[in-house]
């Protein structure tokens, strides 16, 4: 009976051992936590190498047109151009190259072209035209235009007054830009000085060519085909920094204009088309001597002017609110000048393209 009731109390002992011992194992905190966080551990490393293997989608280019004015605000594409015709851009492009703004205004206003190069005030004209839709996208030339003189005379634009000036552009932006200097300088345009005006910038250069004391105002590069002709030939003042000084706002040359069909259809090939745009801009400005050889390339100018030109080209790619506040600033003296500059009236908001 001793023996049975011994057996009997072992087995008890072992039985709640057994259970004791799994009630720890089971139950422990710490080792639950501890099992769940590898299990959550293990569930974020698998998600993470799901997220990995997701694909960014693949970007389709369409064909975009693009109009640009043969001068610096082609230069900045240059790169971007021969690129594209060698099948090295991610977009794709067909860019028309053309001699004066007046052979692009009907193409943007039938559709023709997607996306275009033009002067600041016409894209603020075109946005005004009850049939066009267009915003800006950056800015993409500053100021181009100098004065040149002959002599030695000319250090200030307070040296100007008593002179006769020839220059082109009446009725346009050299006008309202000489103008507004002289203004802010104490300079009456009427009165002060004589401004002769011609109706091509290749006349002024030609002129100045055989000059002995003269006085101009040209663009880039046609300051640099003067300066070839005539040694004697200097650069006097440059009106972009005479205007940063009246107000520290830039002037703005060029800028660069698309159909909002075209961004609100295919944002993305618009974004790739700045992308590489920009690009261009940063390859054309860090490498002037390939820069200038395909400017020649696409009968933009000459080579040898490219070269001599492209740093006084101020070929730039402004965007955002930066490219706003500049173009906003500079619309606001034209329009004061003579409102028919800008279309009669100021763009609104969403004449600006800010990319988010």
């Amino acid at each position: 009976m001793k023996k049975l009731l011994v057996i009997l109390l072992s087995m008890a002992l072992a039985i709640s051992c057994f259970a004791a011992c799994g009630d720890t194992a089971g139950n422990d905190p710490d080792t639950t936590e501890a099992t769940q966080s590898e299990s959550g551990d293990e569930a974020d490393v698998t998600e993470a190498q799901d997220s990995e293997d997701v694909e960014e989608p693949e970007f389709t280019p369409v064909d975009i047109e693009i109009a640009s004015l043969k001068g610096p605000t082609t230069m900045g594409m240059v790169k971007l151009m021969d690129d594209s015709d060698n099948g090295l851009t991610e977009g794709s492009y067909n860019v028309g190259i053309y001699g004066t703004a007046d052979e692009i205004v009907p193409l943007i206003v039938s559709g023709e072209v997607d996306i275009a190069n033009v002067p600041c005030n016409l894209a603020s004209v075109l946005y005004n035209k009850p049939d066009v839709n267009v915003s800006v996208l950056n800015i993409n030339t500053l100021g181009v235009l100098y004065v040149l003189e002959t002599s030695d005379s000319i250090n200030t634009v307070e040296d100007l007054k008593g002179k006769t000036i020839y220059s082109t552009g009446k009725g346009t932006t050299p006008e309202y830009v000489l103008n507004y200097i002289l203004e802010s300088n104490g300079i009456d345009p009427a009165t002060d000085v004589t401004i002769e005006y011609k109706s091509e910038a290749t006349e002024v250069a030609a002129m100045l060519a055989s000059a002995t004391d003269a006085v101009a105002v040209l663009p880039q590069p046609y300051v640099t085909v003067a300066m070839n002709n005539n040694e004697s030939i200097r650069i006097a003042l440059d009106l972009t920094e005479e205007w940063e000084k009246i107000d520290g706002t830039q002037l703005v040359t060029g800028v660069t204009i698309v159909r909002n069909e075209l961004l609100e259809e295919n944002p993305e090939a618009v974004a790739k088309f700045m992308e590489e745009y920009a690009e261009s801009v940063e390859y054309v400005n860090a490498n002037n001597d390939e820069a200038a050889a395909l400017v020649g390339k696409y009968d933009i100018v000459a080579e040898g002017v490219a070269k001599k030109a492209l740093p006084y080209c101020n070929i730039v790619s402004i965007t955002g609110e930066d490219m706003k506040a500049s173009v906003e600033a500079y619309l606001n003296v034209l329009y004061g000048s003579n409102p028919n500059s800008v279309g009669g009236a100021l763009p609104d908001e969403d004449f600006y393209y800010i990319a988010e």
